[in-house]
């Protein structure tokens, strides 16, 4: 490599800071996208068929048109947020998939030993137990599909048997099962024939998860669930690729570690004896800026809301249906409890982070443009709309009281993108009102930033990023394909939610340490595009490892398990850097006042870590995730990712902006300190004390008697278990009494003591942030403030 590369790369180049990294960056973006998007045209070739059923007397059973009734009266009354399907889903119900697949077994088994042997199969000696067990082995595993004809021919058991499905379903929805927290007649307005297309539909997933594949000798979901009985068992693509993983893993950390060293990628420190203390106080604020504070106060009530409906979810696990007796879940049952439990985290923290987005916006530009006041009150209004007619459509769509409009208005039913389709047009508009007004913010301070790849621009570019891949919850519809589904439900979970909301993490955070004075900035925008293009390189095709079990072609066991190892890298390596200069700062004797957002960005990388990355890692190898997908595991990883990681970095975020928002005189920083400590104590007794154990267990189990014992209420009420439940209670209440009550009571006590605005004055500039390409002394100089006085920052 040439010299003037190596410089270049170096950040040394005439050209701005970002070098040859950003055209790195872009190569690598394109070919991940790439590998992305030909899988996906792979699983769209590949993927199960949705087939009319036969009888042997080639007389139709089922119909496609049937199937995918079923499909929308699953999604309809939101069963994904009760149970699951092909192990995705909400883990209080049944697994459908798993349950099915095992009746199907233990009914086929009696036929058939009625057929061979005539005598049910229990009352057979061992021998004949295990003759009808390879006969029924064998007669699931042939697909019988006709593509030609579009038909799937039933054998005469599987005819039968798929009575006995229907029989089960229609006396579980009808008469319901109030320990498991359904209410007699729970699917309200469904008729017979919705229950029985239920059923059918059931029915189907279990037949896709248990035949092989055309030519090949594993099912369409490579034999998930584990399910003996009919074949299902791991596979030789789950083993090689999970030991593949850590190797490659071992062999991209060291690549990656060379290549940090070598091009001296470190974040470089910015202080200096010289250099003034940060005062925030100093700093003048405009409209704006002060109007972002009902932001962070509406996002503290709804992180409140969303954790009561989570300890609400957790005491429906002992007690079924009732809250201490009361029956809560008449009008509010599991499903939309969990519904509202999720879609309330989306929006408190995508809340926070847009918030923030919203506040920096005139201090990156320099200046406030005219009328930005009013378009952030316009957007707050619009997003409260969203938050409100969703969760009330979600509600009503669940209970089946909008008829045909459900899809539209109500609950989609799908995990994650439960909101109706009005509704995520609406919040699509307020993420584009959002993005209008960060430009404008941003406008003059990107014109003077010569780079195109600067700090400024990268900010920009992955503000836009945000609404711009939210679009992909628009190809996910009611006649959808489940597999196909999945493959775009997870573009948006992974790729917005743990994809682009992270890139723009990663760029803010490093936004926010120039800010606040521990980096300089021509390193940060270097160590930036090394992080961001570790992400994307990882993040984008470990998509995949959400496309083991759903029905998609084993290469993503591969794909899925190699890449997902890397995600956990460039977050922690932040992180660390960042502690390193704070504790620079701290030895050198200088004020930080900004304690308060660095406890919550600590804790950002210590889950980053352990929640990401070590319960992460833990079940994305294909052969532990073969047995614990749709498990407690799973929640593990989930809670301590989704709170420990954007929960934690959103709370820095909004901390961040409140704080010069706010005079010291009035920063609650001993409330926001119990805060920090109470969330993080919560959480880490939420994941040890029951989510771990249980999911470990849930593990044993299925690896003994097979997945849908796992997920059965028998499991749930094991001693062992059921103790581990009840003892919840206790970290639940730290989370909430000692972590999130502080919290919201800090962030109103801070709206209540805003700083008034100056009339006519611009905002502090960050040094080093306001695109200019001065590297040296513009990482030094200060600035002045509104006031006329030196900011420190």
């Amino acid at each position: 490599m040439s010299a003037v590369k190596v410089d270049a790369l170096r950040g040394r180049s005439n050209h701005g800071d970002s070098g040859l990294w950003k055209h790195i960056l872009l190569v690598v973006v394109l070919l991940s996208f790439t590998v992305l998007l030909a899988g996906g045209f792979w699983i769209y070739k590949e993927k199960a068929p949705i087939p009319t059923m036969l009888g042997t007397d080639h007389q139709p059973l089922v119909s496609k048109q049937d199937l995918l009734h079923g499909q929308q009266v699953f999604q309809k009354y939101d069963l994904m947020d009760y149970g699951s399907i092909l192990g995705n889903g909400t883990f209080f119900g049944p697994d459908f998939t798993a349950e099915t697949l095992h009746l199907v077994v233990v009914a086929m088994r009696d036929e058939k030993a009625n057929e061979m042997y005539g005598n049910s199969y229990d009352k057979l000696t061992a021998d004949r137990q295990a003759a009808v067990s390879q006969a029924v082995k064998s007669e699931i595993r042939v697909n019988r599909y006709d593509p030609a004809t579009d038909t799937l021919t039933l054998t005469p058991a599987q005819s039968r048997t798929l009575d006995q499905v229907r029989a089960y379903y229609n006396q579980l929805f009808t008469l319901g099962n109030p320990d498991r927290g359904l209410q007699p007649g729970s699917l309200n307005q469904a008729s017979p024939e919705d229950i029985r297309s239920l059923a059918d539909y059931f029915f189907w997933t279990a037949w896709l998860s248990a035949v092989n594949r055309p030519g090949l000798d594993y099912s369409y979901t490579n034999n998930w669930p584990y399910e003996p009985g009919a074949g299902n068992e791991n596979t030789f693509h789950a083993v090689f690729w999970s030991a593949a993983s850590v190797a490659f893993l071992i062999l991209m950390l060291a690549i990656i570690l060379w290549v940090y060293n070598h091009f001296k990628l470190q974040m470089q420190s910015a202080y200096d004896s010289s250099f003034p203390d940060l005062r925030p106080d100093r700093e003048g604020i405009t409209v704006s800026q002060r109007k972002t504070g009902k932001y962070f106060v509406v996002v503290c009530l709804v992180f409140l809301f969303q954790v009561l409906m989570g300890g609400l979810m957790a005491h429906y696990y002992v007690e079924g249906s009732g809250f201490y007796g009361l029956p809560i879940a008449d009008w509010l049952p599991f499903n939309i409890a969990k519904t509202w439990h999720l879609q309330s985290a989306v929006f408190w923290i995508a809340t926070a982070w847009l918030g923030m987005g919203l506040f920096i916006a005139p201090i990156v530009g320099g200046r406030e443009p005219k009328g930005q006041g009013i378009l952030v009150d316009v957007l707050f209004w619009a997003l409260v709309a969203v938050v409100a007619g969703s969760f009330t459509g979600e509600w009503l769509g669940a209970k089946g009281l909008l008829g045909k409009f459900w899809f539209t208005f109500g609950n989609q039913g799908w995990n994650y993108l439960e909101m109706g389709r009005v509704w995520q047009v609406l919040l699509v508009a307020g993420l584009l009102i959002w993005l209008f007004i960060v430009w404008r913010g941003l406008r003059d301070s990107l014109r003077r930033e010569t780079d195109k790849g600067g700090l400024v621009h990268l900010l920009f570019y992955s503000a836009w990023t945000i609404p711009g891949f939210y679009i992909f919850a628009f190809l996910v519809n009611p006649t959808t394909h489940i597999t196909f589904s999945d493959y775009w439900r997870w573009w948006v979970i992974h790729l917005w939610v743990e994809g682009v909301f992270e890139v723009f993490a990663v760029v803010a955070i490093g936004f926010l340490l120039v800010t606040m004075g521990l980096v300089t900035r021509a390193s940060t925008v270097r160590a930036l595009y090394f992080q961001i293009l570790i992400l994307m390189g990882s993040g984008v095709i470990g998509t995949g490892h959400h496309y083991y079990w759903i029905g998609d072609p084993a290469m993503w066991l591969g794909l899925g398990a190699c890449f997902s190892a890397l995600e956990v890298v460039p977050l922690t390596l932040l992180a660390a850097e960042a502690y390193d200069q704070y504790r620079m700062l701290r030895d050198g004797g200088r004020v930080f006042p900004y304690k308060a957002p660095f406890w919550f960005l600590i804790s950002t990388a210590v889950w980053n870590l352990v929640g990401a990355g070590v319960f992460g890692f833990l079940i994305n190898l294909p052969v532990v995730s073969y047995y614990e997908h749709g498990s407690f595991l799973t929640a593990t990883h989930g809670h301590t990712a989704m709170m420990g990681v954007y929960g934690m970095l959103a709370i820095a975020l909004m901390l961040f902006s409140l704080r010069r928002l706010v005079p010291g005189a009035f920063w609650p920083e001993k409330l926001f300190k119990w805060a920090a400590w109470g969330l993080n104590l919560g959480l880490v007794g939420m994941a040890l004390v029951t989510l771990f154990p249980v999911g470990v267990e849930q593990l044993r189990t299925t690896m003994e008697q097979g997945f849908w014992a796992a997920r059965q209420l028998a499991f749930y009420r094991q001693p062992f278990v059921y103790t581990l439940l009840w003892a919840r209670i206790v970290p639940d209440t730290v989370f909430i009494v000692v972590g999130v009550l502080p919290l919201a009571l800090g962030v109103i006590r801070a709206f209540l003591h805003l700083k008034p605005v100056v009339p006519g004055a611009n905002p502090a500039m960050p040094q080093g942030t306001d695109g200019s390409d001065e590297v040296n002394r513009g990482d030094r100089s200060p600035a002045p403030t509104a006031t006329g006085a030196v900011s420190g920052r």
